[in-house]
């Protein structure tokens, strides 16, 4: 497994990864319509360098993380997914440190995470802390769990 840079002409590639990615987890067809907009993966987010994928020997795309511009001390993980064939294989736990270190090397303090409440025994595996339930950014009225991962000491 590789990870580099997103390409641009990978948008829509890496947007249908995650749409797999999440509808993995049994949602219907009327909650993926809700949060398509939040699957996207945007091309100015690939321009601005925000995004990774994880590919196989062949180049085939295996997984995505995305980062938010920094707010605060802050950077959000905008969306990490894996393709569901090479879920527990690694790949988002490369993502995730990649996360981890980009936001570290951005100056930021703190990696902050809105996880999706089928990702939360990964994300608490892999280090981040619980910090309350919160607003869906896709679903009006669906509260999901909120995390941090504290990137000012040792690593």
């Amino acid at each position: 497994m590789i990870l580099r840079a997103a390409r641009a002409e990978e948008a829509a590639t890496l947007t249908a990864l995650c749409t797999r990615s999440k509808r993995h987890w049994g949602y219907d067809k009327a909650f993926m319509a809700r949060c398509a907009g939040s699957l996207a993966v945007p091309d100015g987010a690939i321009a601005r360098g925000d995004v990774r994928v994880a590919v196989d020997d062949d180049g085939r795309p295996l997984g995505t993380a995305q980062l938010s511009p920094p707010f605060g001390d802050a950077i959000e993980l905008d969306k990490l997914f894996v393709d569901p064939p090479a879920i527990g294989r690694g790949v988002g736990a490369a993502l995730l440190r990649w996360a981890m270190d980009e936001t570290r090397a951005r100056g930021a303090k703190r990696l902050v995470i809105l996880a999706d409440p089928n990702a939360a025994p990964f994300y608490e595996k892999m280090g981040a802390r619980f910090l309350r339930m919160a607003p869906s950014d896709a679903i009006p009225g669906r509260e999901l769990p909120f995390y941090e991962v504290d990137l000012r000491g040792p690593q």
